[in-house]
């Protein structure tokens, strides 16, 4: 489990502005602070 301040692991998620590209974390690191939001209902039918 990471802690506060540790380094986030290494993902990949595909673009919201370019579509069929994939967009790593580490594309980010040490170029751009990055925030990750997460919204666990959001988009959902619930």
């Amino acid at each position: 489990m990471p802690e506060v301040g540790d380094l986030a692991p290494d993902f990949e998620l595909g673009s919201s502005l370019e579509k069929g590209k994939k967009v790593k974390l580490s594309d980010f690191r040490g170029k751009n602070n990055v925030v990750i939001a997460f919204y666990p209902l959001a988009w959902t039918p619930v």
